[in-house]
């Protein structure tokens, strides 16, 4: 009873395996369709150089049956067997030359084919929002462009190789032997046969490991990104053992995983070096009992035969061997398809709409809007209704987690509101095309982001309307935010290169980069996401002073936690548990709003309060 347990839980597992192949399979087929035309004819021509070997290394055999059979014979010259030699020297030659080119070809169309699928991916992923990015982790989308592409691009430069000439070989050869002796021809295929349920029992057991393997490279890499990223609060909080060892948790089961993967593999050559060794034997061994039971005058022609028949057998043995090197790649590369196909089908739910221009600028209008995060129950907004004015300054304030930046998200298409409508310029921001709705937002985000480059390249970040920022932008924008004393001490200035992250720089000096950056784009609407909180209060107090003479005629939404960075705001929101609980001057709402007055209190003196 055990033992039939213990099959049919094989038979489950390889039944299993043998669906997750084919299922996979399906994905390869699917990236296979994204080849272009310059692709598919060097493979064609590829095919044409193959057979062309195929043909070249299978007449090597046929002339050495032809020497065999010359040296016995009385008479013979050097001058008669360096004729069947020299030609045979010819086709090896032929057949080096015919390897080289495709190889050429096949390294050209992987590498071309992963160029073109990493730019895929990549311009995939920038379209992504904000539910999307959250559906995949950093990490993950990393290890999907890099890894799981050069695995792709490895199984497609092998493949050219070692797909189209194995099965050519194979069936090539096994005709030139058809017929000789079915003693010989049945030692070849249960070789074969041997061969075949090997590879399969290796591709079955390693598969589920190789699945396995991406997802514990997704999570090393993690591990390393959370380290590098956090590495001042490691080193503050001396947690740098306690990182060590999650690394090395981490790094241990993916080296172990990766081991077993490469024991199991590494059966495959020494296994198949005793089953070509032993088809040799038995077909010397079938020879030499054929070649003694015959009469002299048939020796000659059935050791000929013998010598041949062992040749072309080894041609069938070598394609099946060459297929067996695709089964060793194709499992890792058919799981990495699959993780990007996952990224490619993924449709983001931000779609753009038809419209680029309106008639009315800066204005910004909320319908009744609320919203939750897919796949959640409570609702992070609810019922929020404003409007804002052409050269008006609006101000969000509440509590940590009241929804503040959520609102102001919901305005550059973060997210789509899940009801009601966001309108700017009176249209609904779902109407714009992407690139228009960008090019009216000067979008100021919470965390001051810098990348790796010069001053002047992160303040001219990006373009609008398809046109650069100048260089004279780029000084003015630094000079209202208060950047331009720190820029001008600093070794090559405006040319001074940041590095990643901006690390080199502090953090108030990023965010005065990053409101430059908005500023340079000349927008119709500036979103500070609580964008002056590691300013001091003087320099806090001269960017707003600047700014406000700067965007007179635009739109200015800022989130903020101080109250001295909104209290001049023509009109404030308070936010509380993602509903509107009062609007109006800092002065109204000292007086109408217990809430904002509460907040107020714990930052200003009750003096400065009540002279307010």
């Amino acid at each position: 009873m055990q033992i039939y347990i213990n099959l049919l839980t094989i038979f489950r597992t390889i039944s299993y395996n043998v669906k997750d192949v084919i299922k996979n399979g399906g994905s390869m087929l699917k990236l296979v369709k994204k080849l272009t035309k310059k692709q598919i004819i060097l493979i064609l021509i590829s095919v044409i150089f193959v057979t062309s070997q195929v043909w070249l290394d299978l007449k090597i055999p046929d002339y050495m049956n032809e020497i065999t059979k010359l040296i016995p014979q009385k008479g013979t010259t050097i001058k008669d067997i360096l004729k069947p030699g020299s030609t045979m020297v010819f086709c090896a030659f032929g057949s080096l030359l015919s390897s080289i080119i495709v190889g050429y070809f096949a390294a050209y169309i992987a590498a071309s084919f992963a160029y073109n699928l990493r730019k895929d991916v990549f311009r995939t992923v920038g379209k992504f929002g904000m539910e999307e990015i959250k559906n995949f982790s950093t990490s993950s989308l990393i290890t999907r462009t890099t890894n799981d592409i050069t695995q792709v691009g490895t199984l497609i430069s092998m493949g050219l190789q070692v797909i189209i000439k194995a099965p050519i070989m194979a069936i090539w050869a096994i005709t030139k032997i058809a017929g000789k002796s079915y003693e010989w021809s049945i030692a070849t295929t249960v070789a074969i046969l041997v061969l075949i349920i090997l590879i399969l029992v290796i591709v079955l057991i390693a598969l589920p490991k190789f699945k396995k393997i991406q997802w514990l490279t997704d999570n090393l890499n993690r591990i390393t990104r959370e380290n590098l990223t956090g590495i001042r609060v490691v080193r503050a909080y001396n947690a740098e053992n306690y990182q060590m060892k999650r690394f090395e948790e981490a790094n241990e089961e993916l080296t172990s995983t990766h081991l077993f993967t490469s024991r199991i593999m590494a059966i495959m050559n020494p296994v198949m070096t005793i089953i070509m060794s032993g088809l040799s034997l038995s077909i010397y061994f079938i020879g030499a009992y054929l070649i003694n039971e015959a009469n002299m005058m048939d020796k000659i022609n059935l050791f000929s035969d013998m010598v041949v028949f062992s040749a072309y057998a080894m041609q069938v043995v070598m394609a099946f061997m060459m297929l067996s090197m695709i089964f060793i790649i194709y499992p890792r590369a058919s799981v990495s398809a699959k993780r990007i196909n996952e990224v490619l089908e993924t449709e983001t739910s931000i779609k753009e709409g038809p419209k680029e221009k309106t008639e009315e600028t800066g204005t910004i209008e909320f319908k009744n809007v609320s919203f939750k995060y897919p796949d959640a129950e409570n609702y992070v907004l609810k019922d929020i209704s404003f409007k804002a004015k052409k050269g008006q300054t609006i101000a969000f304030i509440g509590r940590t987690g009241s929804g503040k930046s959520t609102v102001i998200n919901l305005i550059p298409r973060l997210y789509d509101a899940t009801e009601g409508e966001v309108l700017v310029d009176n249209l609904n921001v779902k109407e714009y095309k992407e690139q228009s709705l960008n090019d009216k937002i000067g979008y100021i985000s919470q965390k001051a982001i810098m990348f790796k480059g010069t001053i002047k390249e992160n303040v001219a970040f990006g373009k609008k309307n398809n046109k650069k920022v100048s260089k004279e932008k780029v000084k003015k924008a630094i000079e209202i935010a208060q950047g331009k004393d720190f820029v001008e001490k600093l070794p090559n200035s405006y040319n001074y290169s940041l590095a990643e992250s901006g690390t080199n720089i502090s953090g108030g000096q990023k965010q005065r980069l990053s409101i430059a950056r908005a500023i340079a784009r000349d927008p119709e609407i500036y979103i500070f996401d609580d964008s002056f909180s590691a300013l001091d209060y003087k320099t806090d107090f001269m960017l707003r002073k600047n700014l406000k003479k700067y965007t007179k005629d635009a739109t200015v939404v800022i989130v903020a936690q101080r109250i001295g960075t909104i209290k001049d705001a023509d009109q404030i929101f308070v936010i509380e548990d993602g509903e509107l609980v009062g609007s109006g001057t800092h002065k109204e709402l000292i007086k109408k709003c217990d809430i904002y007055k509460e907040i107020a209190l714990s930052q200003l003196g009750k003096e400065e309060i009540e002279n307010a």
